[in-house]
């Protein structure tokens, strides 16, 4: 299988298209073979998006944008706080 990166909204409709399968009477393993993934990129995403709608799918990335926006500023800060230090010892 090519390695295609899929984007979060298509891993839960691919983990949708699955249920939906299997719901249907598909054997759980031709299910995930027809949305063309393999077992362990099911299982994988199943248990870190499983059970996830799109709205839940907004607000993760949406939380995840701002812990990456936060962390950056405590870094800039604690480099700041580390400069004012060094100056105020007068190693500069």
């Amino acid at each position: 299988m090519a390695n295609k990166r899929h984007k979060p909204e298509e891993i839960v409709q691919k983990l949708r298209q699955v249920d939906v399968l299997v719901g249907q009477g598909a054997a759980r393993v031709d299910a995930i073979r027809e949305v063309r993934i393999t077992e362990q990129t099911y299982y994988r995403w199943r248990k870190q998006y499983g059970g996830m709608g799109t709205d839940q799918l907004k607000e993760l990335k949406r939380l995840q944008k701002e812990n990456e926006r936060l962390r950056k500023a405590v870094s800039d800060l604690t480099l700041d706080k580390l400069i004012l230090k060094e100056a105020a010892r007068g190693n500069f």
